[in-house]
């Protein structure tokens, strides 16, 4: 079994998810009592979210790359950034950094094309949404991406920092959520991208209409897939 590093903290409430989904899937494919081969560092996302909010992503970037390198200095064989917005930094985290990355665009990109969707609504932050760092990756796969207006992402964006990333889950942002998401399908989308780790905590399968790839789930299947690899 692989090694696998993940960087989170970016929020904390997700990276918990991250060990718990880990743990759940290696527990189901080998039994007894097996177990993740982890190294996890968790980053103080206060410190992050300041140079998000700032436009300081350079200064992030070197914060990252000092963490990738030294999880794979700590045994590390497989890296995992328990976060999809600073995937905007992935090129300057992995300068220098001999083992590989799992993109967490990647590897949904690859799941929805296989279930032979074309057209995914994406649920994320602002950056993930209105940037192309994250979209060009789904569109490089085939994919249509669909982002909600301009109201819509104002309100996601503000759900996931104001309450998810603070472990605060409340019925109200949830009715609000499916409410986006059921725009999202009404303009076209076949699929729903919850393409923020924290998203998975208000949407799921039994909320939408049309089928959901959580970018959380995925990542971790196919992080344990690549570290049973023989």
């Amino acid at each position: 079994m692989k090694t696998i590093g993940i960087l989170g903290g970016m929020s904390a409430a997700s990276t918990q998810t991250y060990y718990r989904e880990l743990c759940a899937l290696v527990r189901n494919r080998l039994g007894g009592l097996h177990s993740p081969e982890l190294l996890i560092r968790s980053l103080d996302f206060a410190r992050i979210e300041q140079l998000q909010v700032a436009g300081e992503w350079e200064q992030a970037g070197d914060i990252l790359n000092a963490e990738a390198v030294a999880l794979e200095r700590g045994g590390a064989e497989l890296l995992m950034l328990a976060t999809n917005t600073m995937h905007k930094l992935a090129d300057q985290m992995m300068r220098g950094v001999r083992i590989p990355l799992l993109h967490i665009a990647d590897a949904t990109a690859d799941r929805i094309c296989r279930s032979g969707f074309q057209r995914p609504g994406l649920m994320a932050t602002a950056f993930t949404m209105e940037q192309s760092f994250y979209t060009d990756r789904l569109v490089a796969a085939g994919l249509t991406p669909i982002i909600p207006d301009t109201a819509d992402r104002t309100l996601t964006h503000q759900i996931i920092y104001a309450e998810l990333c603070r472990d605060v889950i409340s019925e109200e942002s949830r009715a609000k959520y499916i409410g986006i998401a059921d725009r999202l399908v009404a303009r076209g989308a076949d699929c729903m991208i919850l393409g923020c780790t924290e998203v998975g905590m208000l949407l799921n399968q039994g909320n939408v209409s049309v089928p959901v790839f959580d970018t959380t789930l995925i990542h971790c299947e196919t992080a344990i897939d690549l570290a049973l690899e023989n």
